[in-house]
């Protein structure tokens, strides 16, 4: 299922925050080198980013999932000098990828890398750490991720998901990773503390507020 069509999302990309020229850089090089360049955040959701971040004044932010660090620049771009992004990343290509373009700017210095699996990398950080929790990582382990940051995030912090729609395949899950999401979806709507968006950008964002 196409969610938006390719003329409506390039009509948003037009009238929306624009790449500065490095980001520009890191997204062709995603398309162009990587075998998996849709795993690419985008503009749109970049832009979506920045703008939490500069509404809620954040400072502290978790990455679950760096790919070839274009998120991870982005939001470093709307955070203030002392505000500090902590990404957890797999694969060993992915991180010397993503190093390679946050050692290009300054803007790399509020940006540190945590290798190895994501879970384990969460559960060295204290309760109530982040101002933002940004997850866009192996979707089967969406609800371990979300149960963990729930807890790693501030009161007032904001969970932002990527691709909970999954080509529209959570309307009737059939296989690991649309059921995870699914099932990630309902924990968020379902817990009283949060306050949850579900938006059709891109391949679906879920953002919420931790309330208590």
């Amino acid at each position: 299922m196409q969610i938006i069509s390719k003329e409506i999302e390039e009509y948003c990309k037009k009238f929306s925050i624009d790449d500065t020229g490095l980001l520009s850089e890191v997204a062709t090089s995603t398309w162009e080198t990587e075998d998996m360049p849709q795993m690419l955040s985008g503009a749109l959701v970049g832009g979506l980013l920045q703008i939490l971040i500069r509404i809620s004044g954040a400072k502290r932010i978790l990455e679950v999932g760096t790919f070839t660090g274009y998120s991870a620049l982005k939001m470093a771009e709307a955070l203030p000098e002392d505000g500090t992004i902590d990404c957890c990343e797999l694969v060993e290509k992915h991180i010397q990828t993503a190093k390679s373009w946050f050692n290009k700017t300054s803007l790399g210095d509020k940006i540190s890398i945590h290798q190895g699996k994501a879970i384990d990398s969460m559960d060295k950080f204290k309760e109530g750490t982040f101002d933002i929790i940004f997850v866009d990582a192996d979707k089967s382990n969406y609800p371990l991720y979300h149960k963990r940051g729930l807890m790693l995030l501030k009161v007032g912090g904001i969970g932002v998901f990527d691709n909970m729609l999954w080509s529209g395949t959570v309307l009737e899950p059939s296989d690991v990773e649309s059921h995870a999401l699914r099932e990630t979806a309902e924990l968020i709507k379902n817990n009283h503390r949060l306050e949850p968006l579900l938006m059709p950008i891109r391949d679906g964002v879920m953002v919420y507020r931790k309330n208590n």
